[in-house]
């Protein structure tokens, strides 16, 4: 054979492999489709969903799979990279029901990606559950096809302005700072009225850019107004710069608490000793008073985690892999995978996850109570949730020099 000839053939074996999908799935397979951030700016967020989805399906698989009608189906997750990009997260997710018919949506992560493609599931009538997306601007719209297990953006504070009033000396003066994306701003719109009924003096409302990475001129201002609480919205990049800017520029008021960040093990290690004080809050702890059917416990299921993946989960590994469960029971539930059914199923859901109780309310959003966190020491520490204080804070927060 000649070389040309052989060269041909090999050319045209390249272009075959290349073509052939890397997704295939049995007939009787239940596809779950989703688009999260694996590269870009919040790709270390993004890998939460990434692990959480297929931790979830792989747990899920392992007792048997989801049984639908007394059969039992196998679940298969199909993945794209959106590369921290909405525009290419939306095709995505057109392509995801459009041209691989999967059967199912899970979310991505961040508010704004939640907004922007949620209107491909409602568009396409394909239900989606999405732990990652808290804004309330995405459940205002009285879409019928999106579920979401984080609480309410605009009473992220709620249980951290509770907290205030117990602290002493009582802080008196707050700053509260956000970005401008619809997660943020959601979190001021709500806060704003909160800090007004607990008769607390707002000396700074200022938003400021997504991936921000100056934060000079809001600290001079902080300090200038001699703010006692500093309250910022805002994703864990953003946050992290602004704790190292905070502490080159010595602004140390008495309490800072942020929306996220502070549950990261990543977060707490890219600090280091500067994370501690730092307050934040989550609605999700690896409790074993989380009962769960696939994983036993929340304590299980974090354990089993950070042994798989190396890393501690947060809630939004926790929420990520409630969401896979959400749609399995609810299939379950229906006993069909025909979309509006499992939809309607969803609707009226009631079950114990590993991420607490998942029951949606109408306009399709959970409501979990937001537990204050603090960072001291090594360790993540509970101070304040339903129950009202549980532990101490470190209050005041010392200046940087005195650490």
């Amino acid at each position: 054979m000649s070389s040309s000839h052989t060269g041909f053939l090999s050319r045209l074996f390249l272009l075959l492999i290349t073509c052939v999908p890397v997704f295939a799935a049995a007939a009787q397979d239940v596809v779950l489709g989703a688009s999260v951030q694996l590269t870009g700016p919040v790709a270390n967020t993004g890998r939460y969903y990434r692990d959480s989805y297929q931790f979830a399906v792989d747990k899920i698989n392992a007792a048997g799979g989801v049984k639908i009608a007394g059969q039992s189906h196998k679940l298969v997750l199909k993945l794209y990279d959106n590369q921290s990009d909405v525009n290419l997260s939306m095709r995505q997710y057109t392509q995801l029901v459009t041209e691989d018919k999967v059967n199912l949506l899970l979310g991505p992560f961040a508010s704004n990606f939640a907004l922007a493609d949620s209107a491909i599931s409602e568009k396409y009538k394909v239900p989606m559950v999405q732990g990652g997306g808290a804004s309330d601007q995405i459940f205002a719209r009285k879409f019928q096809y999106i579920f979401g297990t984080l609480a309410p953006a605009s009473n992220y504070f709620g249980s951290t302005i509770s907290m205030l009033k117990l602290l002493k000396p009582a802080p008196k003066s707050v700053a509260l700072l956000y970005a401008d994306d619809a997660f943020d701003v959601s979190v001021a719109e709500g806060t704003r009225p909160m800090l007004k009924q607990a008769g607390l003096n707002v000396v700074l409302d200022e938003r400021y850019s997504t991936n921000a990475t100056d934060f000079n001129s809001l600290l001079s201002q902080i300090k200038s107004q001699n703010a006692d609480v500093v309250l910022v919205a805002g994703h864990e990049t953003e946050i992290l710069n602004f704790v190292r800017q905070a502490k080159s520029l010595e602004v140390a008021p008495k309490m800072y608490s942020f929306t996220v960040g502070v549950p990261s093990e990543d977060f707490r290690k890219a600090l280091g000793r500067d994370a501690n004080y730092a307050f934040g809050m989550t609605p999700w702890l690896p409790s074993a008073e989380l009962k769960d059917r696939w994983f036993g416990d929340a304590g299980q299921f974090a354990k089993a985690y950070k042994a798989k993946f190396g890393y501690d989960p947060d809630y939004h590994a926790a929420s990520g892999a409630a969401d896979v469960e959400a749609l399995v029971q609810a299939m379950e539930d229906a006993g069909s995978l025909d979309p509006q059914k499992v939809r309607d199923a969803l609707a009226r859901i009631r079950f114990d996850s590993l991420y607490g109780p998942i029951a949606f309310n109408a306009n399709g959003q959970i409501e979990l109570p937001q537990m204050v966190i603090q960072v001291q020491g090594d360790n993540v520490v509970e101070i304040y949730g339903l129950k009202g204080l549980i532990k101490q804070p470190k209050y005041p927060m010392p200046a940087w020099n005195q650490r």
